[in-house]
């Protein structure tokens, strides 16, 4: 892999002892120093370690949105290889700067709209969508993927929004069941799992109820699918509740500022 390439930096040194910028929108036009580097190298480690103290196979992803290509750069040089977006603009800036780095898979991670779903499809080392929220979505992911002549089917998890909360999307818990099959019906998608968005804080609440129900609601999708409970996978989980979710089952948890520090304003 050429490092110029894959990272669009005019050197491999250029990335830590530098402030000169890429040639990267303005979603990545903030550089990063040796400092910040390590700084975020050594997060990624830490919260490995953590996850790794309560489960040995949950997949952690990073979320980098709104932080520069180079600090996904860092990560990954720590061995980090899933990252999370929000956005899709912005996941498919960084995705197409990066298209040559063998082994790095994005997650797209936020709401989707039906007129993103296209450009969604289009991003390179596209791994997996983790808010299919609507059959109407489905159907649009499963119709474009299959437009796009991908040989294998796109990973999706369904969003259950288990708070009910308004700000957050999802369909209902009890919709779940219905929504796994139509997911599981399409060809050019698979469904990996179920994915909730629990309590921000203490001030909101424990988190613990949300990762309850979005167990009762894989319960529910497994029995209607006819498959084994541990075949659907639980994304759930970020940075201030990640433990908690790991210990009732999660297998993706969605970790942000404790890598990668506080994000700025979109």
């Amino acid at each position: 892999m050429r490092l110029v390439r894959a990272w669009c930096v005019s050197s491999a040194s250029a990335l830590y002892a530098s402030r000169a910028r890429p040639r990267l929108s303005r979603t990545m036009a903030t550089w990063v120093d040796a400092d910040e580097a390590s700084t975020v190298q050594a997060n990624v480690q830490a919260v490995r370690e953590r996850v790794g103290k309560i489960s040995e196979t949950a997949t952690l992803i990073a979320v980098s949105k709104l932080k520069p290509l180079s600090h996904v750069k860092a990560a990954f040089d720590a061995g980090q290889r899933d990252f999370g977006e929000n956005y899709v603009q912005e996941l498919a800036e960084k995705a197409e700067a990066a298209k040559d780095v063998d082994g790095l898979r994005w997650h797209f991670i936020g709401s989707l709209q039906s007129n993103k779903v296209r450009q969604l499809c289009q991003v390179p080392q596209l791994a997996c969508v983790h808010t299919v929220e609507r059959a109407k979505i489905a159907n649009s992911l499963d119709r474009v993927w299959g437009e796009l002549g991908n040989a294998e089917p796109l990973a999706c998890f369904l969003q259950v929004n288990t708070s009910g909360e308004e700000s957050k999307g999802g369909c209902a818990p009890d919709q779940a069941p219905e929504l796994a099959k139509a997911i599981h019906a399409k060809p050019h998608l698979k469904l990996v799992g179920l994915m909730c968005i629990g309590k921000y804080s203490g001030a909101e609440g424990d988190a613990s109820p949300d990762f309850n129900v979005l167990r009762a609601c894989r319960d529910a999708a497994a029995a209607e699918l006819g498959v084994p409970v541990d075949s659907l996978a639980l994304s759930m989980g970020m940075s201030h509740d990640f433990e908690q979710a790991l210990g009732l089952g999660a297998t993706h948890v969605r970790v942000g500022s404790t890598i990668f520090g506080a994000r700025p304003k979109k």
